[in-house]
Order: structure tokens, then sequence, then C-alpha cells
């Protein structure tokens, strides 16, 4: 059911400037970390649940966190 939600509004999914930098650092990755992190959502094993107001994505080896009202990633993790 999250992981719909989050699905039918992938063109809200954004983050900040300051998101951009830690995404990049948590993860370990030099691409852009919007795509990335949609590219994991989309995965077929990814698991989605919501605690409070934030979705966490759980996929691979990393753990992304999405505010569920305004679609900002606000940090990701590796497990």
């Amino acid at each position: 059911m999250h992981k719909e939600v989050l699905i039918e509004n992938i063109d809200k999914i954004h983050t900040t400037e300051m998101g951009v930098g830690r995404i990049q650092k948590n993860l370990i990755i030099s691409e852009e970390p919007v795509s990335y992190c949609i590219s994991k959502l989309k995965q077929d094993n990814s698991v989605v649940t919501k605690e409070g107001k934030n979705y966490y994505v759980e996929v691979d080896d990393c753990k992304i966190t999405i505010n569920s009202s305004s679609f900002t990633i606000i940090t990701a993790h590796k497990n």
C-alpha cells in the first residue's frame, strides 16, 4: 500500500541541496541521488513502511527515508 503511494507520486520525489551531499556520502555514490533512490524504490524487492510522518524504503543494503507529506528524501543509509 505505501509503495503504491510513493510510485503514484514519483514525480514529486525530490531532495534538498543539503540532502544531495548527505545521501551521496551516506550511500557512497557519485550519481544523482534522487534518480538513484527512485530506481531503488522501483525494484521488485523494495519494501516500504510508514512510521509517523516518514516512509522508509528498504532494499538491497540501504534504507531511504522520505517525508510522507512533501515527498522529500530526507536521508539514506547503508544497512
